[in-house]
């Protein structure tokens, strides 16, 4: 079955059929069509596919806090919107959880981690309960897909076919993982038997962000159970209601009462208090680079508590002119389109070498102009709206500094439709790296092409960067490969695909992109505390 297939495989489906495969509060006053991009807007398939949303297939049904197994209101009584933002109306109005509420849910994580089950079920039986939860995520595939595609704006087809079965593929990884964390005997210079212990870290407090709700709350969630914690999590207040989905469906699995609490609500309240809270023994967050130093501080300001940071990214995509140019458009298409540009690691520089330069450009608009933009609950669309008015804002803003800079406005530019928040996919050429555009994270459908005449030019130019998340690299020779893989400062280098995702494969970046790694083994050091436990040994037949 398609929806159940690695998710390796799926992202290279999407990658390579058409673009009929995939399937806002309103614009701030002013955002006006503008420059040469104006008259672009009826090239694209837009209109008729923004102007009449379709009804989601699901209900809300899930809007309150989850602190001790309890659905319950937030303290204050406060709750806040979820908008579609297909429209800009609202979703639901979900509780609004602040330091109050954080606290309730750090006593009941802290008292199922002392004096609960959960640290001390056998690890076989706290991976049968994620294994449940994970035949639950495929039971109710289609309602989380939806739920997804609703408060986030991304493809239903993306949602339901990618994005979902992979949680549930995650799940069962770290189901694997349970019973299979152990320590070792270490033979000592002496008399001693020493052994080292991987024990469970305690309290985790962990804040996902919007863009994947789902993933992220699986590449969180499912190592911490694995291991023997227990957890508070914050979700994204843009995008609250499938974490609190999950979390029922985990809950009807079996997870014992305060082992996940989930709270809802804004960062400077809610996530802050996580983050600074004594009696939290480790913060996971993935975001912006400029939110994980506050997290950072604020850890650090209070019990020292460790920290993992999964943070942005500004990736060099490099296409050497060895490539077969049809095949190299289309990657770097997928690299920077993909989730609406929203995506830490998208390939956001395009380095082109300049015997093929001018013939990618061309062939990258006409890639662009055929991209399909609409509700993402109808057939056929491969790009939704952005998140929210403040990012659609921020891109806006964005494409009128490439403008400004002198970069050449290949195509797009401008709002699509008359509301939500759908952008135009917009390309750029003639960029230099010191125009903004190539600098900062946009997070949006704005591709940068770059020219480069050589392999250590290009090498030194994807370098001097700030962030260190992700590269690609296209080329038919081996040995160029060979040099960029090891060249480029980057947590992950991906040759001649892009995006591709798998549980085992570790995630994370070098220089301001982030601390530690998410998925695979190297995401269970993560959660676990080492101890050396050394014990004399009496007339020992061996040592």
């Amino acid at each position: 079955m398609a929806a159940r297939r690695a998710v390796s495989s799926l992202l290279s489906r999407c990658l390579y059929a058409s673009p009929k495969t995939l399937s806002p509060s309103l614009i701030p006053k002013g955002e006006r069509a503008h420059g040469a991009a104006a008259g672009i807007l009826q090239r694209f398939s837009t209109a008729a596919a923004i102007e009449d949303p379709v009804a989601p297939p699901v209900q809300v049904n899930y809007t309150k806090l989850l602190i001790n197994g309890k659905f319950v209101d937030s303290a204050s009584g406060k709750t806040f919107q979820t908008l579609d933002p297909r429209t800009g109306e609202v979703i639901a109005h979900v509780a609004e959880g602040d330091a109050e509420d954080i606290n309730c849910a750090v006593r009941a994580a802290r008292k199922a981690f002392d004096e609960g089950p959960w640290p001390k079920m056998t690890a076989y039986e706290r991976s049968r309960i994620l294994l449940r939860f994970a035949d639950l995520i495929d039971k109710h595939n289609d309602e989380l897909a939806a739920l997804e595609t609703w408060d986030n704006g991304k493809p239903y087809e993306q949602a339901a076919k990618i994005e979902v079965p992979m949680l549930s593929r995650l799940m069962r990884y770290y189901a694997g993982w349970a019973d299979k964390i152990h320590g070792l005997i270490v033979p000592a210079d002496g008399p001693h038997h020493v052994q080292v212990l991987h024990e469970p870290i305690g309290v985790v407090g962990q804040i996902i962000p919007w863009n994947f709700p789902l993933l992220m709350f699986a590449w969180k969630v499912g190592p911490a159970l694995a291991c023997g914690n227990t957890i508070v999590l914050k979700s994204a207040e843009q995008t609250p209601l499938t974490a609190l989905y999950a979390a029922k469906l985990l809950h009807e699995a079996g997870l014992p009462e305060g082992v996940l609490n989930v709270v809802s609500g804004f960062g400077p309240t809610a996530g802050a208090a996580l983050a600074s809270h004594m009696d939290v023994d480790k913060i996971a967050f993935t975001g912006s680079t400029e939110t994980g130093k506050i997290i950072q501080e604020l850890a650090a300001r209070s019990n020292l508590k460790p920290v993992t940071l999964e943070l942005g990214g500004k990736s060099p995509f490099i296409i050497m002119d060895d490539a077969n140019i049809d095949h190299a458009v289309e990657l770097a298409h997928f690299a920077l389109f993909f989730n609406q540009g929203q995506c830490c690691c998208a390939g956001s520089r395009t380095f082109v070498h300049e015997n093929v330069y001018d013939e990618f450009v061309e062939k990258s608009k006409a890639r662009a102009l055929k991209r399909v933009v609409g509700d993402p609950f109808k057939n056929g669309i491969e790009q939704g709206p952005q998140i929210d008015g403040e990012q659609f804002s921020k891109v806006l803003r964005y494409i009128r500094a490439g403008v400004d800079s002198g970069a050449t406005l290949v195509t797009g530019g401008e709002r699509a439709g008359s509301k939500g928040f759908y952008i135009q996919p917009t390309v750029f050429s003639d960029v230099k790296d010191n125009m903004v555009i190539a600098q900062e994270e946009i997070f949006g459908p704005v591709q940068s092409i770059l020219k480069f005449k050589d392999l250590n030019e290009v090498i030194q130019r994807a370098n001097a960067s700030k962030y260190g998340l992700a590269a690609g690299v296209f080329t038919n020779n081996l040995n160029t490969a060979n040099t960029l893989m090891r060249a480029l400062r980057v947590g992950t280098v991906w040759i001649n695909c892009f995006d591709v995702f798998d549980a085992a494969i570790p995630f994370g970046g070098y220089k301001m992109s982030g601390v530690g790694r998410e998925k695979g083994i190297d995401s269970l050091k993560n959660y676990l505390q080492v101890k050396a436990v050394v014990t004399p040994l009496r007339n020992s037949a061996w040592l």
